[in-house]
């Protein structure tokens, strides 16, 4: 059962073939004997899992595609009554009062909820080794990382330990660890499903969206996510259409474009050899293919951190010590208490970006580095624009080389940034993307291929990523552990 997709899945339930009962305790124990090895898991609900499978076993019908299927969450999405604790020693025994807008929308079509999975703390990270609670480890190879800051989403999915995950992408953090785990991840168009109640990294590159085993899936875990929502502004109404109608098996007619600098951004020959290999099978199944160029691209880091971690320091200081989270013991007045309790409850990562953010908008400094980072931002965003008056879809590599090994870039933060070269400049530019299985290095490890679309333009990614599925059994490999 573990090894079903959302759709067969959803099949096995209206036939009777199970129970949702049935379903969740097969989860459930496939996590206790793997998680072990792979700690992609950091709370596990599972008096909270069986209970709402058996609402859904009453219920019976299974209409809804994600009735009865079970799921985790990124552990930065609030459930009330569970922990949320952003891998964070500040937030090591927070327990939300609410849920967040995108987990109550996944309850409304019945999905089952596991637990909640592991992330680099306050998402700030490719590599999940920022988590206060210990690094994830590949389902590929226990030596290496599984991505960041989704690699808890990414690795339970791959090792079947979830029918599919909710991940948050703020630069790459879903599409980078499905690529290295090999699974499919969506990063949606800002504002295109709800943020509210997800804690915050930068709020104008946060997004929300599905880590699936097929491109199907994840069809349908954002027909139930994605809308306008009264709870969060920043939602615009732009009206959802039915994703499944686009899932087709060829892309005759359809425009794909090749940006030559996805390619020269220190990118490994297997790499781009695999998504090269991907971009032939899409030309047989109808596409037609032409090279563009994406010249900014060669910003995109400098440009992102600088706006992250400017937009990370402001959100950051609500961590005070006194209204939520961790409080520092022995300390003699108000302000040391704010000092200790942030100097012992962030970690490394976030500490960097208080004092990187913080400089960026000091006095001085913000017409230098922040004001023209969010200029060249603007320009990133049109290059995009006229891009997608000539093509439907961009196709690259999602990571610049397979899984690294677990320490092998903690000592070196430009490094571990630069893991992120080919994620991010989908994030300023505001438009949605997604990465399938494309196939595996010599050393066994996956390889990813992304595809680019337009602003709320989803349905071009799921019907390119469905027909390159149909045509290939990339996404059907399994870890063996």
């Amino acid at each position: 059962m573990i090894n079903l997709s959302i759709a067969e899945a959803h099949k096995g339930l209206k036939e009777k073939k199970f129970s949702a009962t049935e379903l969740a305790k097969a989860y459930l124990k496939r996590i206790k004997e793997t998680d072990g090895n792979l700690h992609s898991y950091v709370t596990v609900t599972e008096d909270v899992a069986l209970k709402q499978a058996a609402e859904a076993d009453k219920k019976g019908k299974f209409e809804n595609p994600l009735a009865g299927i079970p799921m985790n969450l990124k552990d930065v999405v609030c459930t009330a009554g569970i922990k949320t604790t952003a891998c964070s020693k500040i937030l090591e025994n927070f327990v939300p009062p609410y849920n967040a807008h995108v987990y109550d929308r996944l309850r409304e079509a019945g999905a089952v909820l596991l637990g909640k999975s592991n992330t680099d703390e306050f998402t700030m990270g490719s590599s999940s080794e920022n988590s206060y609670f210990g690094a994830t480890k590949n389902p590929w190879d226990f030596t290496c990382v599984a991505g960041g800051s989704s690699g808890g989403p990414a690795a339970s999915v791959a090792a079947d330990q979830a029918c599919f995950s909710i991940g948050t992408d703020t630069g790459g953090s879903i599409r980078q660890p499905a690529s290295l785990c090999s699974c499919v991840g969506l990063k949606v168009t800002y504002g295109r499903v709800p943020r509210e109640g997800v804690i915050p990294y930068a709020s104008s590159f946060d997004t929300i969206g599905p880590l699936t085993k097929t491109v199907e899936d994840a069809a349908l875990v954002l027909q139930a996510i994605a809308g306008k929502s009264e709870r969060d502004a920043t939602t615009p109404n732009v009206p959802v259409p039915d994703y499944t109608k686009f899932l087709k098996n060829d892309l005759k007619g359809m425009k794909i474009g090749v940006p030559k600098e996805f390619f020269e951004q220190g990118v490994e020959k297997e790499t781009a050899d695999a998504v090269m290999g991907g971009i032939e099978v899409m030309k047989k199944l109808g596409a037609i293919v032409e090279e563009v160029s994406l010249p900014l691209t060669k910003y995109a880091i400098p440009v992102y951190y600088l706006l992250v971690k400017s937009e990370a320091s402001t959100n950051l200081a609500r961590y005070d010590g006194i209204k939520y989270g961790h409080t520092a013991g022995g300390a003699k007045d108000l302000e040391e208490i704010y000092i200790k309790s942030r100097q012992e409850g962030f970690g490394p990562e976030v500490k960097r970006a208080i004092m990187l953010g913080t400089y960026c908008l000091s006095a001085g400094y913000f017409d230098a580095f922040y004001l023209k980072a969010a200029k060249v931002r603007a320009l990133i965003k049109k290059e995009y624009e006229e891009a997608f008056k000539k093509v439907d879809v961009l196709v690259t590599p999602t990571s610049p080389f397979p899984a690294f090994k677990i320490g092998e870039k903690t000592e070196d933060p430009l490094a571990m940034y630069m893991a992120d070269i080919l994620t991010v400049p989908i994030n300023l530019a505001g438009v949605c993307g997604m990465s399938v299985p494309a196939g595996f290095s010599p050393a066994g490890l996956p390889i990813g291929m992304q595809l680019i679309a337009d602003q709320f333009k989803e349905e071009n990614l799921f019907h390119a990523g469905h027909a390159f599925q149909q045509a290939t059994e990339w996404h059907k490999k399994k870890p063996s552990f």
